[in-house]
């Protein structure tokens, strides 16, 4: 079962530097009682809209990263946001962390064009975990973002902004798995061409799951867990986990599928899933049922629950309505969000329709 949902953006805040819309480049979705938090991918901003008296999503409020956090590149370099939680009082914001092939343009010569794609290129960006406080207004019910505040639930303890260590190039985690024996290999290519690619983010209490687009090996997707500390400066670091790393590795039998969105209900682990390369493809959902305080993991096919089929650009529309972004509404609803929409599902100048599913089993 399916319903939609209108979201409407506020045209003087939607455009980015390039005149590009906030609704054709969304990326993921997280809701906060009657909050929706969305992010772009071609921006440095997260934005917020509020569920209405008629059911749609509006009063968009767009929140500036940089008044937050320290990036490494100033100014219009997008991150490219693929992954956004929440626990304790912390937003946490991951970028792709992924490399990128230019793409070639049918006007230029053959020549320009194979040129284009032997280029690959990072965005300074684009390697970032951080957390900002998130606090709830008791008298309006919004949560708004600080970078620092104190903590309702701890007297005297302030709630700091901060971000894993890392530069333009990589990061902590990147700098980590170059040397693992299932992702090392796949640190250089484009996340596109089944590199390396963060695409969803859930937080269970203090532990962080990173769920990857690519690599897909041999039909397994991989789900990442970490746990983040501060160190006297204020820099995020990880730490080293009960297998004696500082991160773990969970494989899931999606058949071929790499993961695009997360989210925790309870203990159970919501998967958004698609295809990891550059095509399109079948997008589902799926629930890992009680994911949370496990060894690494091999998690077979029948070990996962197939929830929904989530539809997707084809024919005429191919390469639109790519499902990027899920959140969940109740125990029983989730909404998608939509990459690259269709001219069917936008509304006016700056709206955008979300679908609704029922995901029962």
């Amino acid at each position: 079962m399916k319903k939609k949902v209108i979201l409407q953006f506020d045209p003087a805040l939607s455009l980015s530097p390039g005149g590009d819309h906030v609704r054709d480049g969304l990326s993921t979705v997280l809701c906060t009682g009657n909050n929706l938090w969305l992010s772009c991918d071609e921006r440095t901003t997260i934005e917020r809209l509020t569920l209405q008296p008629d059911g749609s999503y509006g009063d968009h409020q767009s929140f500036d990263l940089e008044k937050f956090i320290d990036l490494p590149a100033k100014g219009d370099s997008e991150i490219d946001i693929e992954g956004m939680g929440m626990a304790n009082h912390y937003l946490w914001i991951m970028g792709s962390h992924s490399l990128k092939r230019s793409k070639p343009k049918r006007h230029q010569s053959v020549t320009k064009q194979m040129k284009r794609l032997a280029h690959v290129k990072n965005d300074p960006n684009r390697y970032l975990l951080a957390r900002i406080p998130i606090l709830q207004d008791a008298g309006t019910g919004l949560y708004t973002l600080y970078r620092e505040v104190e903590n309702p639930d701890r007297a005297g303890h302030t709630l700091r902004a901060a971000q894993l260590h890392g530069d333009s190039h990589s990061s902590i985690l990147t700098e980590l798995l170059a040397h693992d024996e299932h992702i090392g290999p796949f640190m250089s290519i484009p996340g596109k061409d089944n590199g390396f690619d963060v695409e969803g983010l859930a937080i269970h209490g203090e532990r962080i799951f990173i769920g990857l687009r690519g690599p897909v090996l041999r039909g397994w997707a991989m789900v990442l867990e970490v746990e983040a500390e501060e160190d006297k400066e204020g820099q995020l670091h990880l730490k080293k986990l009960e297998n004696g790393k500082p991160y773990k590795k969970h494989f899931l039998n999606l058949r071929g599928k790499g993961i695009r969105e997360l989210r925790f209900f309870g203990k159970d682990l919501y998967l958004l899933a698609g295809p990891t390369m550059d095509l399109d493809g079948v997008i589902a959902i799926y629930r890992w049922p009680n994911a949370v305080g496990k060894q690494e993991q091999m998690v077979h096919n029948k070990e996962l629950e197939r929830l929904q089929e989530v539809p997707h650009g084809t024919g005429e529309n191919s390469r639109k309505d790519k499902a990027e972004g899920l959140a969940v509404l109740d125990e029983h609803h989730v909404l998608v969000v939509f990459d690259s929409p269709t001219d069917e599902r936008k509304e006016g100048e700056d709206a955008v329709w979300a679908d609704v599913l029922r995901v029962v089993t």
